[in-house]
Parts: C-alpha cells; structure tokens; sequence
C-alpha cells in the first residue's frame, strides 16, 4: 500500500473552513457514483476526512462505498478553484448523531461564505444544504491517495507521501 499523502496546512486549512466538496465512489462494475456532501472536515494532522451525505440523495454512493470501500472526495474553494482530491480504498460509514450537528453548522456558515463570494444568497446554500442531522450518513476515511486539481500546470499532480512516523 502506498504511504498516505501529505496534505499541505493550506490544503487542511481550505477543507477545515468549508468549501464545496463532492463526493464519489464506484460500483463492483466499475460504474462510477457521487453526490455533494452536506458537510466535510480533516483532521488537523490530515489522517482523517469526514463527509456527510443525504441519505435519501446518495443511496446509490453509498452502496457503492459499503460494496468497495473506494471513496474519493474533491474539495474545492469556489471563488478561487482551488482544488484537492483525497482517496482512499476503505472508507467507514455510519448514521450522523447530534454530535455531528456542530459539523453541519460550521459547515453551513462557511459555505453561505464560500456562495456568497460568487454572488448566491444565504437563502440560496441554506436551499441546497438543508437536511436534518438523522437524515444524514457519516462517510470517515484515511486519505490514501491526494492530487491538486486546481485548474493550472499542476493539475492532477500527486500529493508528496507523507513523511514515515514512528
């Protein structure tokens, strides 16, 4: 397997804020799925992406993650089109609880932010994020793989492996 990609402070810290980011998997048959998440965070040492998904929204994503365990998301800041992509080959699934609730706020308050820089109201990102927490799926993984998908020359450039911890 290879050595999980070093997520750089500024990618951690333009996921941390909040921006668009689309989930996506692939069926056994290699057919792919995706669906926009409702909310997404890492860690601050980059070892772990949390994505939440409407239930009702990404059925077929989510048989997919539970039938394969791929998953990959695609972070992007929409002013800007600065964009990574995390992937992994085992991804965890589990219902959202209240605790997840502070996620989905945070996450709400930035993107009406992230909208707004690019001219859409408030109202606009509350439309297209509106989901109660029970509704929702907790997609968790260790990011295995990383690209820069900003549009540009380094465009699909793998992420440097992170450094060998003890």
């Amino acid at each position: 397997m290879p050595s999980a990609p070093q997520v750089s402070t500024e990618h951690i810290a333009m996921i941390r804020k909040g921006v668009s980011a689309i989930v996506a998997s692939r069926g056994l048959d290699l057919r792919p799925s995706l669906m926009r998440a409702m909310a997404a965070d890492i860690r601050d040492d980059g070892r772990l992406v949390t994505a939440l998904v409407a239930r009702a929204q990404a059925g077929q994503l989510l048989q997919d993650i539970a039938a394969t365990g791929a998953v990959s998301v695609v972070f992007s800041e929409p002013l800007s089109h600065r964009t990574v992509q995390l992937k992994a080959a085992r991804a965890a699934l589990r219902p959202a609880t209240p605790a997840d609730a502070p996620l989905l706020q945070r996450y709400l308050a930035s993107m009406e932010q992230e909208i707004g820089a690019v001219g859409h109201g408030p109202e606009f990102v509350r439309a297209m994020l509106a989901c109660r927490i029970e509704a929702l799926v907790v997609i968790e993984f260790a990011p295995e793989q990383g690209f820069d998908q900003t549009p540009g020359p380094r465009a699909g450039a793998a992420l440097p492996p992170m450094a060998d911890v003890p």
